[in-house]
């Protein structure tokens, strides 16, 4: 990356840590394992010159929120993991079905085959070939018809062989048709499970967050940012960034593209764009993008891909967040991620380490 870029990412990541409110990087998921302290929140509408809430009961309240929207993030990657799996499920009972109707048409075949040959005996006076042969009275006629019988008999067993391997396959082609329904069935639960859960924690986020008069709201983003700032600034203190030096691949290099190119989009849970994202949603596509498919969910992102040491991380790896890794970010270089944080908030650049890091995977390895 260039030396005039690397500043330009410097300067948005220095402008969006301290001075703008969507900058809080990820704010709803900022110390997501603490457990919040009760809150003594503003009664609902109180008048605009209440005295505001102290800091420490914002603070409650953002931790609180950080936990609601860390929820939420939880709930959404198992909703797109459930996703996946019922449209993978959806797909293979397809596909079973076309082999269904096909073994079916085969079968068909098959019979209809069986019964020409059991007609033709019917017409021969229901003597075996055998038994016809050996009342020939022309020696040649009996070598002739000795082959015949020896490749009947072949076609004969073939034929029974044949019908009863395609009747097999139909069984097994149903029993696996109806476990993958069964399948099909518990991860559409899975998902409406995940769905309820998903939209009980932004409700209560968003009753939490109305409850505050203007000035608290305010005062609370400035909180949200205090910490994303401070975490940002320890994680770059430690000095980690002087060894951070890897250059992107070309596949690397057009999944930053199109990630960066998606910011100001609005976070939407469950989505892959190309108007909205989740967190996994956007770097599952931007990758995809690129050329290389990756798992749909942060969770599957890190189980499944290479992990890298963070020191070795370069543009295009994934940064994952938290011990259960529920947000994933996609480096971008000069200490900084693109990633979509959490409902109501934009696709956004924001610091690396203002998030708690799990690791670092890499989906071009």
């Amino acid at each position: 990356m260039g030396s005039g870029k690397r500043g330009l990412i410097a300067a948005a990541v220095a402008v969006v840590c301290a001075v703008t409110v969507l900058a809080a990087p990820g704010t709803a998921f900022a110390n997501a394992g603490r457990t919040p302290s009760p809150s003594t929140s503003p009664s609902p509408g109180s008048s605009a010159s209440a005295t505001p809430a102290p800091d420490k009961d914002l603070e409650a309240i953002r931790e609180k929120l950080d936990q609601l929207y860390h929820d939420a993030a939880v709930a959404t990657d198992s909703y797109n993991a459930a996703e996946e799996k019922a449209g993978q499920q959806s797909a293979a009972i397809v596909d079973l079905a076309q082999k269904i109707v096909k073994g079916q048409q085969k079968l068909d075949e098959l019979k209809k085959r069986a019964g020409a040959a059991a007609a033709a005996q019917y017409r021969t006076g229901g003597l075996p070939d055998e038994a016809q042969l050996l009342l020939s009275d022309n020696p040649q006629q009996f070598l002739d018809g000795a082959g015949r019988v020896l490749e009947g008999e072949r076609a004969t067993k073939g034929l029974i062989t044949e019908l009863t391997r395609t009747q097999q396959d139909l069984r097994q082609y149903a029993a696996d048709a109806a476990d993958q329904w069964k399948k099909l069935e518990a991860d559409r639960k899975a998902k409406d499970t995940a769905r309820k859960k998903i939209k009980e924690q932004i409700a209560a986020a968003e009753k939490l967050e109305g409850r505050l008069e203007k000035k608290e709201k305010a005062r609370l983003a400035e909180l949200e940012q205090e910490a994303a700032l401070q975490a940002q600034t320890a994680w770059l203190d430690s000095g980690i960034l002087a060894e951070i030096n890897g250059k992107a691949s070309e596949q690397g290099k057009k999944a930053v593209a199109y990630a960066t190119a998606q910011i100001g989009k609005p976070y939407e849970w469950g989505a892959e764009g190309p108007e909205t994202y989740d967190c996994s949603g956007l770097t599952s596509q931007a990758w995809a993008d690129a050329g290389h498919a990756i798992p749909r969910t942060s969770q599957e992102q890190w189980k499944q891909l290479k992990h890298v040491d963070i020191k070795d991380m370069r543009p295009g790896d994934l940064i994952i967040y938290f011990d259960d890794a529920s947000h994933v970010g996609m480096y971008i270089g000069d200490g900084a991620i693109v990633h979509a944080p959490r409902p109501g908030r934009t696709v956004t650049i924001t610091g690396a380490g203002s998030m708690p890091i799990l690791g670092v995977v890499r989906p071009d390895a």
